[in-house]
């Protein structure tokens, strides 16, 4: 698998706030409504939707809109990417460098 280091900075970009680790954590127990995930980390409004962005443009996490809501699940395909991702990044053998 090759990825461009913008797409793979986007990958770990998903991981690296503690807020979107909570988010994670929560959406493990399956799908989630906005309105929950924001009662349980208890941000602004504009601060979940940031959050929400970047895990959704991560791939790690879909989202699908469901009357006025959004609900939102870990995507199994995007983690998928992500851990192949870290293995391709930790390769000490050499055989994924130029």
């Amino acid at each position: 698998m090759e990825m461009t280091d913008k797409r793979i900075a986007e990958i770990f970009k998903a991981f690296c706030d503690e807020n979107r680790i909570k988010i994670l954590k929560l959406l493990q127990s399956g799908e989630k409504c906005a309105c929950h995930l924001n009662d349980e980390i208890n941000v602004s409004q504009p601060t979940m939707s940031h959050h929400m962005k970047v895990l959704c443009d991560s791939g790690i996490v879909v989202g699908h809109k469901q009357g006025k809501w959004i609900y939102y699940s870990i995507s199994a395909k995007g983690l998928q990417v992500a851990v192949e991702c870290l293995k391709e990044l930790t390769d000490v053998s050499g055989e994924n460098c130029e």
